[in-house]
């Protein structure tokens, strides 16, 4: 059986939301951010944080509309994110930059955070994101029109009979988890309902895209601004490969933008390589981040 590292969570004030935070780690230690992704809470770094061999205080939000931080049960406005991760920088590390390290849509959030305050980030880890495809002009009516059509109606939430059958769904779709991460996971990173039945912990309004379409070219511009240093992991079955490994060409043009980057290959892993290969990510961490 696996042995977890004990996590504590606090609950404050953001931006007019109740958030929250959870630390792993010694507060004295020297300080990390962990931003989860979409569909995602700050529990799914566990295994990371428990591969790590250095002592560090680990600080994971649950972004607004996941986990135990409130939700709107509306639609979200991306940006808002940027807004969260900069009131919760000003409150944890008012001082000093800081160091981030980002999954997927923390990532995505992060970077560019980082390439428009660059002086309030000290280093940037980004896991498994080098952006989403490129959209055109003419598919943005779309998606106003599918935006529009959306709000008829709540969204569909898929809900499990118990924490066993979700953990059962979890190492169904993913089978490098092992049946101990599977149910630390079914319990963390869910929500238990009223008639006891069990939840993704994000709010399904989530599932709703946005009637903004992505720009590729303005998340490039702010990589270039960007002057900590960058380790990119990426997974060699993930979400940035399956997206443009038939366009060598694109990862390279992306990869440009970063002035300082280290690149890491997370070898048998899926887009969730927190949870499949939790060791070969704490070991890269620990060899770039700094501790002074």
């Amino acid at each position: 059986m696996n042995a977890f590292l004990d996590s504590r969570c606090e609950q404050l004030d953001i931006r007019g939301l109740r958030y929250n935070v959870r630390h792993w780690g010694t507060p004295d230690a020297p300080v990390v951010f962990f931003l989860h992704g979409w569909m995602d809470t700050s529990a799914t770094f566990q295994f990371v944080v428990d591969a790590l061999k250095q002592d560090w205080h680990v600080i994971a939000p649950d972004w607004r509309g996941y986990g135990e931080s409130e939700w709107l049960r509306r639609p979200y406005w991306y940006p808002d994110y940027y807004g969260d991760l900069d009131a919760l920088l000003a409150h944890y590390s008012p001082d000093r930059p800081a160091r981030l390290v980002g999954h997927s849509m923390g990532a995505g959030i992060s970077s560019a955070y980082a390439g428009v305050r660059p002086a309030r980030v000290a280093q940037l880890v980004m896991m498994d994101f080098l952006g989403l495809t490129t959209t055109r002009p003419h598919e943005a009516p779309g998606h106003i029109t599918r935006w529009l059509d959306s709000l008829q109606s709540d969204p569909p939430q898929r809900n499990y009979p118990d924490h066993d059958a979700f953990a059962r769904r979890l190492l169904q779709v993913n089978p490098r988890l092992t049946a101990e991460r599977a149910a630390f996971l079914a319990h963390t990173v869910s929500r238990t309902l009223p008639d006891g039945q069990v939840t993704m912990g994000g709010d399904p309004w989530h599932r709703v895209a946005s009637p903004v379409r992505y720009q590729s070219d303005d998340a490039l511009e702010a990589w270039r601004a960007i002057e900590a240093p960058v380790l990119l992991l990426l997974s060699d079955q993930g979400y940035v490969l399956k997206r443009f490994g038939e366009t060598p060409d694109e990862i390279e043009r992306r990869l440009a933008c970063f002035a300082n980057l280290q690149r890491v290959t997370v070898t048998d892993s899926g887009h969730n390589l927190q949870h499949d290969q939790p060791e070969q990510v704490a070991a890269a961490l620990e060899a770039f981040l700094r501790r002074d």
